[in-house]
């Protein structure tokens, strides 16, 4: 019987050494029940490359596709820049998660991704990827779930923007950064948001001053605890309903 890998790995360390067997992420980015041996040959064409400094581009609008990326540690945001060279934050990236996905259509990115903090990333070649998945069907599934929640993604951008107010806008962001900790065992209620008010602001379409607003009044409402990143939420079920358009009286 060939060996699987388990959930029980040691710390991923942010340095170029670690392989995909040893990553403490490696559940979310790989198949679960994918075979060491399998495991192996993913590893073989993943390219770790020193870590990425605050501020500097993964990739930009335009360049062509050549790879996707997972991020082991740190965040990224994506952005698009209009013609009159007004920028849009797409997308905030946590570890665990796959990015560069947007090239696949046109062989060209449409999207820029950007350090937010020192941060650690897998290059997946998506030439090798393509090859790979089809000898390993596991991996081509997860390929495809990879796909889907990049759809998932977007469908969820849109919605949360034809959202009126501005306080389910904010309750969304943090629900979704707590959902996303939660698949990789760390806390669901305490959590430090890697980027800052500007850029929470503009992803959601918001002013800085309404997004520091809003935090203001969620904490009144005692649903958070905002202490300037640090966040933790007090009553997750008053978010959801506040989300779904129940708001609270302060």
């Amino acid at each position: 019987m060939q060996e699987s890998i388990t959930t029980s790995f040691p710390q991923c360390h942010a340095t170029p050494q670690v392989s995909c067997g040893q990553c403490r992420l490696n559940t979310l980015c790989l198949p679960i029940a994918m075979h060491v041996e399998d495991v192996d040959k993913v590893n073989d064409i993943i390219q770790r490359g020193r870590p990425t400094h605050k501020n500097e581009y993964i990739f930009r609008g335009e360049d062509d596709f050549t790879a996707v990326y997972a991020v082991r540690s740190g965040c990224i945001k994506t952005i698009t820049v209009s013609g009159e060279g007004q920028e849009q934050v797409t997308g905030f990236y946590l570890p665990g998660e796959i990015l560069g996905m947007d090239g696949i259509a046109s062989g060209k990115h449409t999207n820029s991704a950007i350090a937010l903090e020192t941060s650690a990333i897998c290059e997946i070649p998506f030439a090798h990827l393509e090859t790979l998945s089809s000898e390993i069907p596991s991996l081509q599934r997860h390929v495809f779930q990879l796909l889907g929640k990049e759809i998932a993604i977007d469908q969820q951008l849109i919605t949360l923007l034809s959202k009126n107010s501005a306080d389910e806008r904010v309750a969304t962001l943090l629900l979704s950064i707590s959902s996303r900790n939660s698949r990789r065992n760390l806390s669901a209620t305490h959590f430090r948001l890697p980027m800052s008010r500007a850029e929470v602001g503009n992803y959601l379409g918001l002013t800085v001053e309404t997004v520091s607003r809003v935090l203001s009044r969620l904490q009144k409402s005692n649903l958070i605890v905002a202490n300037k990143k640090e966040i933790t939420l007090l009553d997750l079920q008053g978010l959801r309903e506040l989300t779904q358009g129940n708001s609270r009286e302060v």
